[in-house]
């Protein structure tokens, strides 16, 4: 799925690295006896301001892969987001989206989602109380067995398609506008709702402590858009 996602990544246009303490490049830590070891990478291009894909793993076992592309506020584009959570026995989680930044998804975006096969998963998940900030084209399922991991692995493929595909032919508004301000606001309340995943905040103060997991968050996982200009 990483590699999926760095293949469209590159067909962006004026893709960059954004420069990140190293420190935060490469991660070390345990958790009751078991490494944890958490790898990042940061980009921008244009139309996004922040592309951010994580990968972590603990111990023998478990490993997570985090994904969110954050959109420039003055460009009509959704939230990419992508998280899978693995252990010995298989997927436990996986959840895709393209979360709206203003009162619903471009009617092009829309269409293409659409347009799509159909894809049926057995096993849905229940989004947490704070799944307001997702689209109704969200997929959030408990994978079973390879065929419907590779299921969900086209479905992460087709909506990073998508999302280049109308990037490209979008163009960027006015920062003093009313919609470029309205989806500041809205990105700026995906982050907040973000947050409030206690799960992560926990892990992360145990495998380091509670500042550095504040910060980690804050900063890297869903840092909030810089006051438009």
């Amino acid at each position: 799925m990483a590699n999926k996602i760095r293949t469209r990544r590159m067909e962006l246009t004026e893709l960059i690295p954004i420069d990140l303490d190293p420190q935060l490049q490469s991660i070390r830590g345990s958790i009751d006896g078991e490494m944890l070891f958490i790898r990042n990478e940061l980009h921008r291009c244009k139309g996004l301001r922040k592309l951010h894909l994580e990968l972590a793993i603990l111990g023998s076992g478990l490993q997570i892969l985090h994904c969110v592309f954050f959109p420039e506020p003055t460009f009509d584009i959704p939230i990419f987001g992508a998280d899978v959570v693995a252990g010995p026995l298989g997927i436990s989680a996986a959840i895709v989206d393209l979360s709206p930044v203003g009162r619903d998804l471009p009617i092009l975006l829309q269409r293409k989602l659409e347009n799509l096969p159909v894809r049926n998963f057995a096993q849905n998940r229940q989004l947490p109380a704070w799944g307001n900030i997702f689209s109704s084209y969200v997929q959030f399922i408990r994978p079973s067995g390879l065929s419907e991991e590779a299921l969900f692995l086209n479905l992460v493929d087709d909506y990073l398609k998508i999302l280049v595909d109308v990037l490209q032919s979008t163009h960027a508004e006015s920062v003093d506008s009313a919609s470029t301000i309205e989806r500041y606001q809205a990105q700026f309340s995906y982050c907040l709702q973000q947050k409030r995943n206690d799960k992560t905040r926990s892990v992360l103060a145990k495998a380091f402590n509670p500042q550095w997991a504040d910060r980690y968050i804050d900063k890297l996982l869903f840092e909030t858009p810089p006051p438009l200009a």
